[in-house]
């Protein structure tokens, strides 16, 4: 699989103003270096100048100010004519993982799982519209690219994501896809808005999602919501397997242990 090219910052997301021009808050310059780094992932590890700026959608001088910014940083390394991210990155995000209970939380019960079913388990969050995987135990490979914390994949394609969008009302749903290009990942990516819309809202009523194949071939994964006290959806978590022609009995094996799974993760977040 591969992953989609970095998008480029919006500035109508930085807030501020009624007509999605940038407001006077907003710089321009940090925004693209953020983009420069986002122009890494899991398929793209290294990358030449002219690589980052066109993933990153910036002038080509531009992209070398901020790699070598970077550089000088220890966030990137050269060598070659090529650039990559450096563990030292990992800083950027550990504020917000170190502030989150709620992988620390969902870690052992994840781990519990995944010894239960002999599966990969992960949590993830929505992030626009893509989930982030932010807590994970893997047990065999069995996708492509490796998945890690801090992952992301479009959510409309994954049933960690169909679950959190299932959590949202259709016209939030249909909003936060409108600016998406929904395309086909492998032969069974579901690519029509209505169909996709009418496959999340079946993901509602069942409160568990189940994804075949749409993301890569050969890969099964089924999914359901993690609530706080009120109800509302914070994350899902997700077990993966080898896809199977009987659909209905990895299902009788996986969803009761999933439900436990979520439902202890919700009970720990009450009396945290």
């Amino acid at each position: 699989m591969t992953a989609e090219p970095a998008a480029a910052a919006d500035p109508s997301d930085a807030g501020g103003a009624a007509d999605g021009e940038p407001s006077g808050d907003f710089v321009q310059s940090f925004a693209r270096g953020l983009a420069v780094i986002r122009a890494f992932d899991a398929d793209h590890a290294e990358l030449t100048l002219s690589e980052v700026a066109a993933r990153a959608d910036v002038p080509r001088a531009a992209a070398r100010r901020f790699l070598m910014t970077l550089v000088s940083l220890g966030y990137v390394r050269t060598s070659d004519r090529t650039f990559a991210l450096t563990p030292r990155v990992l800083e950027l995000g550990y504020s917000y993982l170190s502030s989150l209970s709620l992988p620390a939380i969902a870690q052992p019960h994840l781990e519990r799982l995944s010894r239960e079913v002999d599966e990969s388990t992960s949590l993830a969050v929505l992030d626009g519209t893509n989930v982030v995987y932010v807590a994970r135990v893997p047990t065999r490979r069995i996708m492509s690219v490796n998945i890690t914390i801090g992952t992301r994949f479009p959510a409309w394609a994954t049933s960690l994501g169909r679950v959190l969008l299932a959590a949202q009302s259709d016209d939030d749903m249909s909003a936060a896809l409108a600016g998406t290009q929904i395309r086909a990942y492998t032969r069974s990516t579901i690519i029509d808005r209505s169909a996709l819309f009418d496959e999340i809202r079946k993901v509602r009523a069942a409160d568990y999602a189940v994804v075949d194949g749409e993301l890569e071939e050969g890969l099964r994964s089924i999914a359901a919501p993690v609530r706080d006290a009120h109800g509302t959806v914070l994350a899902a978590v997700n077990v993966s397997t080898a896809r199977t022609d009987d659909v209905e009995s990895e299902l009788e094996r996986v969803l009761p242990a999933l439900r436990r799974a979520t439902g202890a993760i919700e009970a720990d977040l009450v009396v945290r």
